[in-house]
């Protein structure tokens, strides 16, 4: 995997947990600052993600379900790696699917984290994952973007394991996101994404329909819950809705911004993210 690590190693661990499934945490890099603040940060490209190690297609398929066993069981690892001591405290910052990904963790293991951070997960049972991701497309069968990747499929194809070419594509299909609020052509956006991780897990969803809510009933660890203002698959209903599945979770909208921005925009991160997260972490 790839991964770094800022602060001391002895301090609160903080595990950042990107999005995707397929992103990279470059655009999560604002959160090292936690680490000026007296926390230990970490962060990581999931399997088949960002600069971490592809993996085969036919592997994930092969795993079925099981991949999400994989998912924890890397986080366990990137958990134990960086854990120095047993009364550290271990915090999950996830965003997005990252946020998707750290709710099912902890509702496995509960007792294994003191703290949620989570921003806009898309949905917790895939009913809800599916909903989210069909109101935050914008593709249009006349799209400029979807004809400019109709165009580029004239030269350059790649089947299912062919990374560098299908990593390429959907960085261009993923470029911008006015439904979202997103704009992945800004410098530091990310290194490289995970098509074939992507696709695969999708593809797993679609077929298990996992429930990454179950076991949240049990979750003592107090939750932080962002949203944004200017992602409009995300109202203050869906908020509400996502949220209401934690026993108690405070709810905070991040206004100016959308789906990335409470990270990604410095001044967002610097002004309105940070100051939340502090007032949350130092209350643990």
């Amino acid at each position: 995997l790839h991964a770094e690590a800022f602060g001391h190693p002895d301090s609160t661990l903080v595990v950042c947990l990107h999005g995707g499934p397929g992103g990279d945490y470059r655009y999560l890099l604002n959160a090292k600052s936690l680490a000026d603040h007296g926390y230990r940060v970490v962060f990581y490209d999931q399997m088949g993600s960002g600069l971490s190690q592809r993996i085969h297609r036919k592997q994930l398929d092969d795993m079925g379900i099981g991949v999400l066993d994989a998912l924890y069981d890397e986080l366990k690892g990137v958990i134990a790696l960086y854990r120095t001591h047993q009364e550290q405290k271990v915090i999950l910052f996830g965003h997005s699917w990252g946020a998707i990904l750290a709710t099912g963790f902890a509702g496995r293991y509960p007792n294994s984290v003191q703290g949620l951070i989570l921003c806009e997960p898309g949905g917790l049972r895939w009913e809800d994952i599916e909903d989210y991701i069909e109101r935050s497309r914008d593709f249009s069968l006349l799209g400029e973007r979807l004809n400019d990747l109709a165009y580029l499929d004239q030269f350059i194809t790649g089947h299912r394991n062919a990374h560098a070419v299908l990593d390429y594509k959907y960085a261009l299909a993923t470029a911008q996101n006015p439904v979202t609020g997103e704009d992945n052509t800004k410098a530091g956006s990310f290194w490289r994404n995970g098509a074939v991780f992507s696709e695969a897990l999708i593809d797993m969803g679609e077929r298990e329909k996992p429930d990454f809510s179950q076991g949240i009933s049990q979750i003592a660890a107090p939750v932080l819950f962002f949203y944004t203002e200017r992602n409009k698959a995300y109202p203050d209903s869906w908020a509400a809705h996502v949220s209401g599945a934690y026993p108690a979770a405070e709810r905070y909208k991040i206004m100016g911004t959308g789906h990335s921005g409470p990270v990604f925009e410095t001044r967002i991160w610097n002004e309105t993210t940070l100051p939340k997260m502090l007032t949350f972490l130092n209350a643990l």
